[in-house]
C-alpha cells in the first residue's frame, strides 16, 4: 500500500490477523530507482526493522519487493523467528535475468529454514508488464506451488509451519 505519514510516503504492507486485527505494518527499506521504477522520487526508506508478527497461523515476516535482494534482511527475519516470509512485489517481465526471483526466494528459504511466498502483481502500465508467477517455497528450497505467468490467479499452498525447525539457520555462528 502507498502510505503517507507526515511529509513521507512509504511502500507499506499491513499485517492483518485472521480475526481482522491489524498486527502492524512493514515498510520497504531498500528503495530502487531505474527505468520505469522511480521509487526514490516518492518513497522514503522504512525504519529497517525486520519485523516478525505472531499470527494465528504462525510467525510471519514481510520482505517488500526490493528488500528480497538483501540476504542480511532475509537473515534478520529468520533471527527474529519467522516461519514464513511473505514478499509482495511488482516484478516486471525482463526486469532481471529469468529465474532470479525464484532463485533468491529458494535460497533464502533453504539458508534460513523458513517458508517463503513471493506474491507478484500482473498487468500492464505505461512502460511495464508485470510477470505474475507467484510461488511458495518450503524450508528445503523447493517450490511447492506456483502461479502462471501474466495471468490473474489465486495461489493456494498447503504448508505446515509447525515443521519449521526453530534451530535450522537461526544461530549467528
Amino acid at each position: 500500500l502507498y502510505e503517507r505519514d507526515g511529509e513521507s510516503a512509504y511502500d507499506t504492507s499491513p499485517v492483518i490477523d485472521a480475526d481482522g486485527t491489524l498486527l502492524g505494518r512493514t515498510r520497504m527499506v531498500h528503495i530502487t530507482d531505474y527505468a520505469c521504477f522511480h521509487e526514490k522520487g516518492y518513497y522514503s526508506p522504512g525504519d529497517g526493522v525486520a519485523s516478525v508478527y505472531n499470527t494465528r497461523i504462525g510467525r510471519v515476516g514481510v520482505a517488500i519487493c526490493y528488500d528480497r535482494h538483501y540476504p542480511e534482511y532475509m537473515r534478520a527475519l529468520a533471527l527474529n523467528g519467522a516461519e514464513l516470509v511473505v514478499t509482495p512485489q511488482a516484478g516486471a517481465v525482463g526486469e532481471w535475468p529469468h529465474g532470479l526471483f525464484e532463485a533468491e526466494m529458494r535460497v533464502a528459504a533453504f539458508q534460513n529454514g523458513y517458508f517463503t511466498a513471493l506474491c507478484n502483481r500482473v498487468g500492464e502500465e505505461e512502460c511495464l508488464t508485470f510477470a505474475g508467477e507467484s510461488f511458495v517455497c518450503d524450508p528445503a528450497g523447493r517450490v511447492v506451488a506456483s502461479a502462471p505467468s501474466g495471468e490473474d490467479a489465486i495461489l493456494c499452498a498447503d504448508i505446515d509451519l509447525a515443521s519449521v525447525d526453530s534451530s535450522h539457520g537461526r544461530s549467528l555462528f
